[in-house]
């Protein structure tokens, strides 16, 4: 009766209910045993649905990477942290370990493709959009947190958003929940198999040029001097490969053997088969989030990197409102739905959230430390975004060259560069033997009741992950397309639809639903429907 309303107009909301979870509790006489005891019994709890019992070195849910004795809250774009080491003895991290957390896990590779993002959209907009975009997104995450403590039911503290979802849409949302979380999941993998292949293109180019002596002129407009930028897509319209028209020592034929199989879209992405396949069908990869701290150590140094460029090319602006000049692109651009698309993964935290906050010290802090958090990426990602965009020399190069990674518009000989991309490669070719396990636990167990029914499902699983990665590498190697599809299309789901929802039925069950809160979340609703579709207009 309680969906009377609702079913007039989305006739597939059915209640859903669940039966509470007892929690164990011991020791009575001693609340601090007592605290830790429930908060491992409910971790425990609730990993333990999302993982074959065999294997108690990693059991993952959407995003989160626990072993017995600790935890990590991990983001599809960005990196893992070990929670459990920063807790204060009781199982739960103060206010500052918590905000870290968010900020960790929300930093990830969307922050190429900040500046082309803001390119696309135009500087003005761009910064307006970076504001707009975080407020709305934090709102949302908001709505995810409440979500569960409207639930009526005895104990709800060891679900995530996912059993929400299941909870108020019954079998649709447990599906649908599904459906979108592999879409965030495989699309960071094909995301992370693009990079990893450019990075290992541009390293092993620079590699063999300092070690065979060649110094090499591309077919790319750019800068001169020892701080040199260059417009890749200016060449011929498409990326250059290794090609070359200047050679100072070496021998020509071995250089163009090696320009023949060291190539960026032809043969790089299947090298790293060889050694990534192999690592995603281990049962257990937990060895690799040791390393996952390196995200963090990456994004620091692509904020060190952006400022000391900057530094060194100077502000380049002009304001232009609405016209296009050879070298400055307007203000304010009609391509501005592609930034709201990068933005919307960016920001995006919102199925695992809850688990970041439940361990926080003091639960009356949840809404304040999240939106230092989310004050703290939206500022990391504005600084990158204006750094880069501003110091972009132009003229004698046009804003239009800013690329999806802006890490291309530097060259592969540059030495500041190459370090990142040696970190960022490092770094993703760990994390992704993570993510596909998270693929396999979700989606094996859901067809099979086994994250790992045979290594035949298990390579036939991979194979079609890796395949869906080569071929992007190989056809359509541009992330920052790749990541406002995803991130539009997830999005749509964890983002606008279901916390607006929920919030509705929540208030219509209290019978507080009012008429400006039901067409303030229709309203976000048909934003992330329209951010979803136009991504396939522009």
């Amino acid at each position: 009766k309680d969906f009377s309303f609702f079913s007039l107009f989305f006739p597939f909301f059915r209640p859903f209910h669940v039966e509470p979870t007892n929690i164990v509790s011991v020791n009575d006489d001693t609340q601090r045993v007592t605290d830790e005891a429930s908060a491992m019994n409910k971790r425990i709890h609730y990993y333990s649905r999302l993982t074959y019992p065999a294997d108690r070195a990693l059991i993952a849910p959407d995003h989160v990477l626990p072993a017995p004795d600790e935890i990590y809250v991990y983001s599809p774009l960005g990196t893992a942290f070990k929670v459990d080491s920063c807790t204060d003895g009781y199982g739960k991290n103060s206010s500052l370990v918590t905000i870290f957390m968010i900020w960790n896990t929300m930093m990830g590779t969307s922050i190429l493709s900040i500046p082309w993002g803001m390119k696309q959209a135009g500087f003005t907009s761009g910064i307006i959009l970076i504001l707009l975009m975080g407020i709305l997104t934090l709102y949302c995450c908001y709505r995810v947190v409440k979500s569960r403590q409207m639930i009526p039911l005895t104990d709800t503290s060891n679900w995530e958003f996912p059993d929400v979802c299941k909870y108020y849409f019954g079998s649709f949302g447990q599906w649908s929940s599904l459906l979108f979380s592999m879409v965030s999941l495989v699309g960071a993998m094909v995301v992370y198999w693009v990079l990893m292949s450019n990075f290992l293109f541009n390293t092993g180019k620079f590699i063999y040029n300092f070690v065979h002596d060649i110094n090499v002129t591309d077919i790319v407009p750019g800068t001169n001097g020892s701080n040199k930028v260059i417009c890749p897509s200016a060449a011929s319209g498409h990326p250059p490969e290794n090609r070359s028209v200047m050679f100072s020592s070496g021998n020509r034929t071995g250089f163009e053997l090696f320009e023949e199989w060291w190539n960026k879209s032809q043969t790089v992405p299947f090298y790293l088969i060889a050694v990534l396949l192999p690592l995603l069908n281990l049962k257990s990869p937990s060895f690799f989030a040791k390393f996952n701290v390196l995200g963090t150590v990456s994004v620091v140094y692509l904020v060190f990197l952006v400022t000391v460029k900057a530094a060194h090319l100077g502000i380049h602006l002009e304001f232009n409102w609405f016209t296009e000049n050879e070298f400055f692109v307007p203000e304010f651009r009609i391509l501005f739905p592609q930034l709201t698309g990068v933005l919307t993964l960016a920001f995006f935290i919102h199925n695992c959230v809850i688990t970041l906050l439940q361990n926080n010290r003091n639960q009356e802090n949840n809404v304040r430390d999240l939106s230092i958090a989310y004050f703290l990426v939206g500022l990391t990602y504005m600084y990158v975004g204006v750094i880069i965009f501003a110091s972009f020399p132009s003229p004698p190069l046009s804003k239009e060259c800013i690329e999806q990674n802006f890490l291309d518009n530097f060259p592969s000989d540059d030495i500041m560069s190459f370090v990142a991309r040696i970190f960022l490669l490092f770094q993703m070719m760990t994390v992704y033997p993570l993510l596909g396990y998270l693929a396999r636990v979700q989606l094996l167990r859901q067809f099979f009741g086994n994250a790992y029914p045979s290594l035949f499902h298990v390579l036939i699983l991979n194979l079609a992950i890796v395949g869906a990665g080569v071929t992007m590498a190989r056809f359509y190697p541009n992330i920052g397309g790749i990541i406002r599809y995803s991130g539009a299309t997830c999005g749509l789901a964890f983002v606008f639809v279901y916390p607006s929802l929920i919030y509705m039925i929540s208030l219509h069950r209290a019978g507080q639903l009012t008429w400006p809160a039901l067409i303030i979340h229709i309203f976000i609703i048909l934003l992330g429907l329209a951010n979803l579709i136009a991504q396939f207009l522009l």
